[in-house]
């Protein structure tokens, strides 16, 4: 595995992120994954805003100027999306995923990936450490099945974790495939 050493500085994900409009379509972009087109992704975007479905005309149509205007051309330029004018399509390309970095909670809990898989090891190694130690009620079971659970729970966290970011990871997967093919070519 080859580590990024082209991560987008924090200055410029804070840039991205300081605008609720921008943080909003690019949330909508990962969600949907694949080439969208900015009518899509403006009736997305303000569908959000409103809480309406469809939403409103006017609504839409300024969350359209706004995104042609200023968004898109400025997450293009920090190289987070592949924005093409003519088509009016747009597709996230590898520096999204620095900006996810900043963003990444599990939503329905409220704290990050790392704070989870965190709070699952030290829980686990706490109530395993207290099994082998004769702590009563936890060293009735067997210390094989405590660490077969706390890596169930680990495979589950994953898995989920997987499943909501698939159109990243599968993204993913395509553009380092695309790369051993060229430099395949090469050599």
């Amino acid at each position: 595995m080859k580590l990024r050493t082209d991560l987008l500085p924090a200055e410029q994900v804070y840039t991205i992120l300081a605008n609720e409009r921008r943080r909003r379509a690019l949330e909508q972009l990962g969600s949907v994954g694949g080439v969208v087109t900015v009518h899509e992704l403006s009736a997305l975007v303000a569908g959000h805003e409103t809480g309406e479905s469809p939403p409103p005309k006017r609504c839409r149509e300024s969350v359209y100027t706004s995104l042609v205007q200023t968004h898109l051309p400025k997450l293009e330029e920090l190289g987070v999306i592949e924005y093409d004018r003519e088509t009016q399509t747009i597709e996230v390309s590898r520096h999204a995923r620095d900006v996810a970095l900043y963003t990444e909670v599990v939503a329905s809990a409220g704290v990050t990936w790392s704070e989870l898989y965190r709070a699952l090891g030290v829980v686990s190694l706490t109530v395993l450490l207290a099994a082998l130690l004769g702590v009563p009620l936890v060293s009735a079971i067997d210390p094989v099945l405590l660490t077969s659970l706390a890596l169930a729970l680990f495979a589950a966290a994953s898995a989920y974790q997987l499943w909501i970011n698939r159109f990243s990871v599968l993204r993913q997967l395509r553009a380092g495939r695309s790369a051993t093919l060229r430099l395949r070519r090469r050599g």
